[in-house]
């Protein structure tokens, strides 16, 4: 992508100019981002993704009242669980929708302007009349694509956020919007993170909502260090404590600096290897998540147009490949060709042609796992 290249999406702003403006700095309204934009899937193939196992989906329902209260209840759900669409103040929230629809998919590619190691799905929103989740804010940057009927938004930088006590949604207590606009099909709005925001459906209305993966720093530390472990030498295992001047103690409660000294030596050693935290992050941004599955196939005689499938995450830094959580070496033409499928996601048959014997093999090792498909475009 041409960061320098002014994009419609960004209301004619280059992604260089958007990122150094807006992003995780101010709103952005954009009318017609996607002009003549439509519904990627329709009602009945929404539902019918929110009555699958495996689809994270929600439903909240509106009380309409002088106090505004709202329930919520985790899917799957069978069509007679989702209430009539003349019933007002219902929402239904499929998550992950671009893991199951290569329309979808190829909607969130637009978003490529950002690391893959920000951008983490696009949930649908559909929504009867006056339908909405309360006025919140969120962690992560968003990008709100309206796709069919209208939707009214309410923003506002709040300091105060503080939320309603026993709500099954995190509901803002004093909500104090600054701005409302009305969001028409292929309209578009970017909030950044903990910019409080209401919508609420005028009429039947479906949004989609781009969302981005916030790291926690405690979590991400954690789950490094996991995999760090699980990565140590096998040599190191063996390694046992020996105290044969240990003296008889009057205090046994005391631990021994002796054994404190071999506790951090260990860890010192599990992370002797300069590569060891970027290999383990690396393939922790790559892991797939929980309700992700692949099916093998049967690897062609000779692999020429493929493309990443759309469930599958791929990055790399200076020494390594990841994918689907796994890393690998790379070096040379071969890690120039690598590189090149997790940035476009695909490899047309003249840059394959190039790839070395061990390179072709690990692709069709790839393909057979289903993390490859042809690219039939």
């Amino acid at each position: 992508m041409n960061v320098k290249h002014p994009l419609t999406l960004l209301g004619g702003l280059t992604p260089a100019e958007f990122m150094q403006r807006h992003w995780q700095r101010k709103p952005l309204l954009v009318r017609q981002a996607i002009p003549n934009f439509s519904p990627l899937l329709s009602r009945s193939e929404l539902f019918d993704l929110a009555a699958q196992d495996g689809v994270e989906s929600r439903l909240v329902l509106g009380d309409d009242g002088g106090q505004r209260d709202w329930h919520m209840q985790h899917g799957p759900f069978k069509r007679r669980a989702i209430p009539k669409l003349s019933e007002r103040d219902w929402t239904l929230l499929v998550q992950g929708v671009d893991l199951h629809d290569d329309g979808v998919s190829d909607l969130m590619q637009k978003f490529r302007f950002v690391p893959d190691a920000r951008l983490d799905d696009v949930m649908i929103s559909y929504a009867s009349d006056g339908g909405g989740v309360g006025p919140h804010f969120d962690s992560y940057d968003v990008f709100l694509l309206q796709a069919h009927g209208q939707r009214r938004w309410r923003i506002g930088r709040q300091k105060d956020l503080s939320l309603r006590s026993n709500m099954p949604l995190k509901v803002l207590a004093h909500f104090k919007p600054e701005q409302e606009f009305v969001l028409d099909p292929g309209d578009m709005l970017y909030l950044p993170p903990r910019y409080a925001h209401d919508g609420v459906a005028l009429g039947e209305c479906m949004t989609y909502s781009v969302g981005f993966r916030v790291p926690q720093f405690a979590d991400l530390g954690r789950e490094i260090l996991l995999r760090v472990s699980e990565s140590v030498d096998e040599n190191l295992a063996s390694d046992l404590y020996r105290d044969p001047a240990q003296m008889a103690v009057q205090r046994p409660g005391a631990i021994p600096a002796a054994m404190q000294l071999f506790a951090k030596k260990a860890v010192q050693r599990a992370l002797k290897d300069p590569l060891a935290l970027n290999r383990a992050f690396g393939e922790l941004m790559t892991e797939p998540k929980a309700n992700v599955w692949f099916e093998t196939q049967d690897v062609p005689g000779r692999l020429n147009n493929v493309r990443l499938n759309r469930r599958s995450r791929m990055m790399y830094d200076k020494q390594h490949i990841f994918l689907n959580g796994e890393s690998w070496r790379a070096s040379g033409p071969d890690a120039l060709l690598m590189r090149q499928l997790a940035d476009q996601r695909e490899l047309k048959a003249d840059i394959l042609s190039l790839a070395s014997v061990d390179a072709l093999q690990l692709l069709a090792d790839w393909y057979k796992a289903g993390w490859l498909e042809k690219n039939i475009n």
